[in-house]
């Protein structure tokens, strides 16, 4: 069989070889729903503009849902000669109610059509990757408050760098999703603008009405130029891009967890429903979902790369080339959604061990900078504190102390102006509760933070 898109214009039929090569049903199939949602939506609009009668869509409408359950229960056989599923469907709804049927794609075309179901598609894919983000966030949040009393050291350079609390830790991460639902947010406004109608390069003669079109499908607006519409993949490659960024997020924090749960750090222990173990190692416990997560960003940061040069020297308007854009799409949103879905739960069940990281917490002497700031508090120039505090550090050093320990004469002896009050800084936990600066690790600070994402996240009313 012929697809139905071959005109009378051919004089031979497809080679199978061809049919085999511009097949898209084997991954386009999953557009099934978005496609029949928006034949309805066009095939209602036909009506309102009198292009088919009220009976004719009620006949289109009903088929279509008919086809659209066989397709759910896996009861539609897929022919590589309908090269997709637009076709297939289309073919279905021909061979069940005839010339009714093949009306339907009156005023529209497959790249409009195809444009429309992408974007459905990739709407609905954005809010589940939102809410799974919502989740992710609430997983961290729902840390804060037990863990509220932990001081964790903070690195630059991967070098111990200054104490933070942990819910400082957690709340970074927050933030770093909030930026990604921000995207999320933004990019969707692009998304939602409804292709139907714009046909396959330059409009149609016939009277229809894209914004009734537009409206059915809940999409803000319409598409404003077809040339731009039936080229017009920004929307796909931004999602990519979004994703990559979150993709970024969750392999920087799997990196970090990997790192934390090895017996060099000893900082979390693992849930071990989310761990694996060795074939030939019985101790072993393998953080494999984090190394995983840390590898799948390759591939979503990889599609990103793909799509781009898919469309970088495409000409208007729209080229066969732009059939490749949905492996790498879906791909994309498949593997952020199944890393997001173990993310939320990992970081609920992980345990910090407390009593590892308190051990260490004296190492790296994590007040160097906190000692240096309360002598500028004191009078010092900050040059001359810092190099004051890095000689008083390689005393520290030498002694194999920590500078809480350090006897006061040896500290005057590079900063005279240092006397007893200066131990209300040293060690960790005074370092931190020093703090002060909106935005710091300073128990006040952490405090506000956790109280206003509650909020934001809906765990607590404005009062």
């Amino acid at each position: 069989m012929e697809s139905p898109s071959r005109s009378g214009v051919f004089d031979a039929g497809t080679d199978a070889r061809v049919q085999r090569f511009t097949e898209s049903i084997s991954f386009d199939s999953r557009l099934f729903r978005q496609d029949i949602q928006g034949s309805i939506a066009h095939a209602a609009m036909l009506a309102k503009q009198g292009l088919i009668t009220s009976d004719e869509n009620a006949a289109i409408a009903k088929t279509l849902k008919e086809i659209e359950g066989e397709i759910e229960r896996g009861e539609m056989v897929y022919r590589i000669e309908l090269e997709d599923i637009h076709m297939h469907i289309e073919q279905t709804l021909i061979e069940r109610l005839g010339d009714v049927g093949r009306k339907l794609h009156t005023a529209r075309s497959r790249n409009d059509q195809v444009s429309t179901d992408i974007r459905l598609w990739v709407r609905e894919a954005l809010d589940r990757v939102d809410e799974k983000l919502r989740g992710l966030q609430l997983a961290f949040l729902g840390r804060c408050d037990g863990d509220i009393d932990v001081v964790l050291p903070a690195y630059t350079h991967l070098q111990r760098a200054q104490p933070v609390l942990a819910p400082h830790y957690w709340l970074a991460y927050i933030e770093k999703f909030a930026r990604d639902r921000e995207r999320i947010a933004d990019c969707r406004k692009r998304v939602n603008r409804c292709s139907l109608g714009v046909a396959a390069v330059a409009g149609t003669t016939l009277p229809i009405d894209r914004n009734l079109t537009a409206s059915l499908l809940r999409f803000d607006g319409i598409t404003a130029n077809s040339l731009d519409t039936s080229s017009d993949r920004d929307f796909a490659l931004e999602s990519a891009f979004v994703l990559s960024l979150i993709a970024t997020h969750l392999s920087g924090w799997a990196e970090e967890w990997i790192l934390w749960s090895t017996v060099e750090f000893g900082f979390i222990k693992l849930p071990h429903a989310f761990c694996t173990g060795s074939s030939i190692m019985p101790q072993k416990v393998n953080p494999d979902v984090l190394e995983l997560t840390r590898g799948k960003s390759a591939r979503v940061m990889g599609n990103l790369t793909t799509l781009m040069f898919l469309v970088k020297n495409l000409p208007l308007a729209y080229n066969r080339d732009l059939q490749e854009d949905k492996p790498p799409l879906f791909d994309s949103f498949d593997t952020i959604e199944a890393c997001l879905e173990l993310a939320a739960p990992l970081v609920a069940g992980a345990e910090l061990r407390r009593n590892s990281i308190a051990e260490r917490l004296d190492k790296g002497y994590l007040d160097a900078t906190t000692l240096m700031e309360w002598m500028i508090a004191k009078g010092t120039p900050q040059r001359t504190a810092h190099h004051a505090v890095g000689a008083i550090v390689g005393e520290a050093v030498r002694r194999n102390v920590p500078l809480e320990k350090l006897p006061l004469e040896v500290m005057q002896t590079h900063a005279p102006l240092i006397d007893a009050s200066v131990s209300k800084c040293l060690g960790a936990a005074n370092a931190v509760a020093a703090f002060q600066s909106e935005g710091s690790t300073a128990p006040v600070r952490v405090a506000e933070q956790i109280a206003a994402w509650k909020l934001k996240l809906g765990l607590r009313t404005q009062a």
